[in-house]
């Protein structure tokens, strides 16, 4: 467990519906009874495993309940090195699994469903970023290749250099070069274009949760509650950018809802964050500009129920490629970003 920190406490299941009920009237009490019931399984498997588990933003409001830390997929990685377990289940998509185990080597890492894959992690692959990079190296020789924390180890193990959404700008600023393939989020890349000098080559993928919210769903709402402060995500489109009071990673989002004067938000990222928000600050109010993305809603109570039953679906990496990518990712950290 993190220092300090105790874990999540059960809730009986009458306190489940009360906390849950007030996001959708989805959670049912029935509901909420079978809920608790995977829950008090799964936190007996934990101590059974020495296992700890970690749950991204965007999971489902009931996954939060079984989760030892809550954060985006670094924030998730880093604080996987830092507890004392045998096993790590990564409730989140199969690139953030791997980037676990990047870091984790020894470590027993567990992925609920195969299937939670991610639309930008799959629009590129390390094979077709090497011929890309060969490519433009003829007409740039001085080209380093960034490559956002969400893609796959084989990827990172191609790049120069990680980033995430909150530090992309200053990595691509610490760089000793002046032309830069960003990969593979096209509205990050254009997004960190319009802060610097530098020439940015941007990959042709994105996120296709963030990439369909449109202008005029956050028009419609600025025009409605003019008091609303706007928090967008920098996967989101650059019409969409233009609308925002301030355009924030998933943690800085949460940092800047608990910690401003402001009293109403707009979040504009996937849903999950917009009900972590909600229950984390109820005396604030959090109006939803959002999708669902269906990756993330893959994984589920009973799924992770079975996946520390089972040890399914265990994470492994070539040594090869593992070891490529904590480079990038070390690099990261060593240009202090």
């Amino acid at each position: 467990m993190p220092n300090g920190s105790t874990g999540p406490q059960e809730k009986t299941p009458h306190q489940l519906y009360e906390h849950l009920a007030q996001l959708d009237s989805g959670y049912t009490l029935d509901a909420c009874t079978q809920y608790a019931a995977w829950i008090h399984e799964i936190h007996e498997m934990k101590r059974r495993h020495n296992a700890v588990i970690l749950a991204h933003n965007y999971q489902r409001p009931e996954i939060f309940e079984v989760a030892d830390v809550i954060g985006d997929s670094l924030e998730l990685a880093r604080q996987s090195k830092q507890v004392a377990s045998d096993v790590v289940v990564f409730c989140g998509v199969h690139f953030m699994a791997e980037t676990a185990k990047i870091v984790n080597p020894e470590r027993m890492v567990l992925l609920p469903d195969l299937q939670a894959g991610c639309s930008l992690a799959e629009s590129i692959t390390g094979e077709a970023l090497a011929d890309r990079k060969e490519e433009l190296r003829q007409v740039y020789p001085d080209l380093q290749v960034v490559c956002y924390v969400n893609t796959t180890a084989d990827v990172k193990a191609e790049s120069d250099v990680c980033c995430t959404s909150s530090n992309a700008i200053q990595v691509v600023e610490a760089l000793d070069t002046e032309n830069i393939l960003f990969v593979p989020d096209e509205n990050l890349a254009r997004y960190v274009q319009n802060e610097t000098s530098k020439n940015i080559i941007a990959w042709q993928g994105n996120c296709y949760v963030h990439h369909q919210i449109t202008p005029e769903q956050i028009q419609e709402v600025r025009d409605k509650l003019p008091q609303v402060k706007v928090l967008v995500h920098p996967e989101c489109r650059e019409d969409v950018l233009a609308l925002a009071d301030a355009v924030l990673s998933t943690s800085a989002m949460m940092r800047y809802a608990k910690e401003s004067p402001a009293q109403e938000f707009l979040i504009v990222t996937e849903c999950g964050l917009s009900d972590r928000l909600l229950l984390e600050v109820p005396e604030k109010k959090f109006y939803k500009s959002c999708k669902l993305c269906a990756y993330m809603k893959m994984i589920t109570l009973e799924g992770v129920r079975d996946s520390l039953r089972d040890g399914r679906f265990e994470i492994t990496l070539p040594e090869e490629t593992r070891i490529g990518a904590q480079r990038s990712l070390d690099r990261m950290l060593a240009l202090n970003a």
